[in-house]
């Protein structure tokens, strides 16, 4: 889709100096330049999880006037200057919920977060509008505009109740991450212990639950038994909002081959995360460059096919980023990297979004069948902490 900011700096030759610290190699063949900057115009970007609200929320006691984000900032990672130059036609924005409020608050950390949500995009109404479904997407990004869509990133949000988990679908809520840092009573997250060995009962219906109302099923964070769990049980397609491969760099919040060799079946997507951490693999020096979240592309296509690959920066959750990919405004040196290595027109379109597009129309198809055929699940467990403390 067009992005007026892109056209007019190649128009001028300016690409790579507006916010491109570091122009990549690619820049110096013009040919492969402006075929990536042209089809970096046709296409619905779409980024699985930026971590803004969050810290609106730590720097600005969530007044989102605090941090001026209407200018172009030399600080973090995102503001409406940088989305607008990065080319981003959809954006899920993280409602993240730190796993310390798990039994004390998560679930209105949540709401007050998706408050903040709503309320940064009525603050920019001429950069973003909210966005509920993958045609609202099409209608916002042929305006130029940013569609902005909702992620709840951790499941102890919904407070073990499927009427929360409801609600929160009624507010905007179109993901939910299953965990975040810490197990839940229905759900094993990765880095924490494995108390269940996979999904409980009630987690596999918080899955049945969620292709319901056609909220995307968000397997980041979790363990690999989790992730088999998930996508057996799910009739829609999941998704990693942000996570890596993990053959490339071994760690436990990126996405095994086993499991990507799933995907093709069920239809999800890998959305790559661009934290350094997990990208560089053991031993490489970091930060990496550009080059390094493609070779988790690379990877994802070889094992799962080029129909299972997107984009999930993790900007303004991360510390560490590549070179070439320091913020928002820097997404089109992918595009390059993409066609300096060959990449179809058709593929590189995929990769920037369509795939993601796709997933969360099968996402919505599913859910009018199942809403024609089955009724609201009503189960609820104890609102407190994980199924080591007896919940289930």
């Amino acid at each position: 889709m067009a992005h007026s900011t892109i056209a007019t700096l190649v128009a001028f030759g300016l690409i790579s100096l507006v916010g491109f610290a570091t122009p990549i190699a690619a820049q110096e063949d013009g040919t492969v330049t402006e075929r990536a900057m042209s089809l970096h115009q046709q296409a619905i970007v779409v980024d699985g999880h930026n971590d803004l609200p969050w810290e609106i929320r730590k720097q600005g006691n969530l007044d989102i006037a605090r941090l001026e984000l209407g200018a172009r900032k030399t600080t973090g990672h995102t503001d409406m200057v940088r989305l607008g130059e990065g080319g981003v036609d959809a954006q899920f924005w993280a409602a993240y919920v730190p796993a310390r409020f798990m039994g004390a608050g998560a679930a209105v950390v949540a709401l007050e977060q998706i408050d903040l949500i709503h309320r940064l995009v009525a603050t920019f109404p001429e950069r973003l509008e909210m966005a509920y479904t993958t045609d609202d997407i099409m209608r916002i990004a042929s305006k130029g505009k940013t569609a902005s869509l909702i992620g709840v990133e951790g499941g102890h949000a919904i407070a073990n109740s499927l009427p929360t988990l409801r609600m929160f679908y009624d507010l905007g809520v179109r993901y939910l991450t299953l965990t975040h840092s810490s197990s839940l009573a229905w759900a094993d997250a990765a880095g924490d212990s494995a108390v269940l060995g996979g999904l409980s009962e009630f987690g596999h219906e918080v899955v049945r639950e969620m292709n319901r109302l056609g909220m995307l099923v968000d397997l980041s964070h979790v363990t690999p038994e989790v992730m088999r769990d998930a996508i057996e049980t799910s009739a829609a397609p999941v998704i990693f909002s942000h996570s890596s491969a993990r053959a490339v760099r071994d760690v436990e919040r990126n996405v095994p081959d086993d499991i990507l060799a799933m995907l093709p079946a069920n239809g999800g997507v890998v959305m790559i995360n661009f934290y350094s951490e997990f990208l560089v693999p053991e031993g490489e020096e970091r930060p990496g460059t550009v080059g390094t979240i493609a070779d988790h592309i690379d990877h994802v296509v070889a094992v799962a096919g080029i129909d299972h690959v997107g984009l999930g920066s993790d900007f303004d959750g991360i510390d560490e980023e590549p070179v070439g990919m320091e913020d928002v405004s820097m997404l089109p040196n992918l595009t390059i990297e993409l066609v300096r290595r060959d990449y179809t027109d058709e593929e590189v379109l995929k990769v920037l979004g369509s795939n993601l597009l796709r997933a969360m129309r099968q996402a919505e198809a599913v859910a009018v069948e199942l809403r024609a055929s089955g009724q609201p699940g009503l189960q609820r467990l104890p609102y407190f902490g994980r199924a080591d403390e007896g919940n289930e």
